[in-house]
């Protein structure tokens, strides 16, 4: 019989302890401080609370915990003297049925990570969905991450460790996360669809109007369409639009949705897990037969990464009328104008002004996104309430020096173009640093034709300034820019510089922010408020209406627009509650 919290909630501390032997191997302090916590209002809750107990612990109680944990498919395997528990998650990975080479590499493997670790390699073997990851998987993991620092790979096993417990803990309780098992199905289904060229080397890829990008619309429709939703149609961009009427059709509606478009060998939920939460919230309130008094409105948005055409926010922007005509001679790089693209696909340019929402319609806006951060997966939390999206803006310039000879030019003499951009680089650092909130970057930097011997007479470069409001960003900028013609003045070197993007911040809706802290508490979880980084749908819906948006953890350190972006079915399982308690928030007059 499954355990339940009130039996959890009213057993003695032994007890306790008892019913939840074997979740941490070998290590049952962690239950038995985890027992004065109680009462536990949720599954979720027991779990964050055994965590905390572990980033509480001393370092040496971590250690302790993670070598307390067998290698895979080592000695303790052959031996036969795992736990039933390891035994069975090891079995469940078909790590006892290894052939001879495989065997061989993990015994190399395991050598190689105990001599830089000095602990066993703890990979969650039952995976992201829970049901085993194959063993090539298991090996190509153990290759990747022998390559990562030691303080990163120390906190990623204990990471790795918790979410083993975690799968445990749904044995012991009978959980499914039938929620988050139907999210992470519709996202491996709908990644079957990439453009030419990543298709056939099993990257996921789809940009604006393809045909792995019409076939991933179609999918949206009828996926929609099996869920309930009254209304489906495709827009004169190529959105994808289903609406769930309220109890009374013409009642005000809250609109939800991201973008199913991908960057380019990019992650499978970026954009679509905010497409895919609200189908899954429309199917239940459908299978339950409730209406909501007011409507729902799902848009999966046909472009927001501009991998295609230079339009980033296609098909948000067109929804507050920010569609420019221009976009449409754009040409791709096989020559294609978006104006061609378009009506290859079926879609009536001339109706795109009509698609521009009219605000005293809607409610607001709501947006569900993995994080694209590491900030959650380091602080142990499933979702995260996001407090503003960042403001942005980009240059992209370029410091001239002068050549010469590496040998014969003195170091005083010289007007090294790179050296000042180094220089302007640590200067950025320094400042943003500075603020909190505010995040600078250089991500291109180009000596044209450099040589090994030559001083760099030109170097190329781009700056990123963000921040939560536009004030901190425009600050911080106006220094790094007067920094950087102080420096070019210094080193007799002069520069060029061109502002490419400026991008307003987009703080949420109090009202809509507290209607999520709501929600992610409904569920037993603590509230932790954090900002965008990263641009988002939102950020477009923000001009014309009140917007909020909720996060959820991402594994691997939370790398996005990346093949090895992935989350749990148990996180997709909380955010998709989330989503109905909000749903019901709003209906109890929240």
């Amino acid at each position: 019989m499954p355990l339940t919290l009130d039996r959890l909630n009213a057993a003695s501390p032994a007890e306790f302890t008892e019913l939840l032997a074997g979740t941490y191997e070998h290590s049952p302090w962690i239950v038995e401080r985890a027992a004065s916590m109680r009462p536990f209002a949720s599954l979720a809750q027991l779990k964050l609370a055994m965590v905390r107990v572990v980033r509480e612990a001393s370092d040496a109680e971590r250690l302790a915990l993670l070598r307390a944990h067998p290698e895979l498919a080592g000695r303790a395997m052959v031996a036969k003297s795992l736990t039933a528990e390891s035994t069975d998650e090891q079995s469940r990975a078909g790590l006892t049925q290894c052939t001879p080479g495989e065997f061989e590499a993990l015994q190399r493997l395991n050598a190689a990570w105990n001599a830089k670790f000095g602990v066993p390699f703890m990979l969650a073997v039952r995976g992201p969905r829970g049901t085993g990851l194959s063993r090539p998987q298991i090996l190509a993991e153990f290759e990747r991450r022998l390559a990562n620092p030691v303080d990163h790979e120390l906190a990623e096993c204990l990471r790795q460790v918790h979410r083993v417990v975690e799968l445990r803990l749904d044995d012991k309780f009978g959980h499914v996360p039938a929620f988050g098992d139907r999210v992470l199905d519709d996202a491996d289904a709908l990644a079957a669809h990439s453009d030419p060229g990543f298709a056939e080397r099993g990257q996921l890829t789809v940009t604006y109007l393809t045909d792995a990008h019409r076939a991933c619309a179609r999918q949206l429709d009828a996926w929609m369409r099996e869920a309930g939703f009254d209304e489906v149609t495709h827009d004169a961009v190529g959105n994808v639009v289903g609406v769930y009427h309220g109890v009374r059709p013409d009642a005000k509606r809250l609109l939800t949705g991201s973008h199913y478009d991908t960057v380019r060998n990019g992650g499978r939920h970026d954009g679509r897990l905010g497409i895919l939460v609200p189908i899954a919230c429309v199917s239940e309130l459908s299978r339950a037969g409730r209406r909501l008094p007011f409507g729902l409105e799902v848009v999966a948005f046909a472009e927001e990464e501009g991998q295609r055409y230079k339009a980033t926010f296609l098909g948000s922007g067109a929804l507050v009328g920010r569609f420019d005509p221009a976009w449409l001679d754009q040409a791709d790089a096989t020559g294609t104008t978006m104006r061609e693209a378009m009506r290859a696909a079926g879609l009536r340019i001339e109706d795109i002004p009509s698609i521009r929402r009219d605000p005293s319609r809607y409610l607001g806006f709501v947006e569900v996104h993995i994080e694209q951060g590491p900030v959650l997966a380091e602080l142990d939390l499933p979702l995260g309430v996001v407090t503003s999206i960042n403001g942005s803006r980009r240059w992209v310039g370029e410091v001239i020096g002068m050549a010469a000879h590496a040998g014969t030019t003195p170091m005083g003499r010289r007007r090294d173009a790179a050296a000042a951009v180094a220089e302007l680089v640590l200067a950025l650092e320094r400042r943003a640093s500075a603020v909190p909130e505010v995040v600078g970057t250089v991500g291109l930097l180009e000596v044209p034709a450099g040589s090994i011997n030559v001083v760099p007479g030109r170097c190329r470069f781009s700056l990123d300034i963000r921040a939560t409001t536009d004030a901190a960003r425009d600050a911080c900028a106006s220094d790094v820019l007067a920094e950087l013609a102080r420096i070019c003045e210094r080193r007799t070197v002069t520069y060029t510089l061109e502002e490419t993007m400026r991008a307003p911040a987009a703080p949420s809706d109090p009202a809509w922010q507290a209607r999520w802290e709501r929600a992610v508490a409904s569920l037993g979880l603590p509230v932790h408020r954090m900002p965008s980084g990263a641009g988002h749908d939102a950020m477009m819906l923000h001009t014309v209406m009140p917007q909020a948006m909720l996060f959820v953890r991402g594994l691997n350190s939370g790398i996005s627009h990346n093949p090895l972006e992935a989350i749990t079915n148990d996180d997709a399982e909380l955010v998709v509650r989330a989503f109905l308690a909000l749903l019901d928030d709003l209906a109890a007059g929240g």
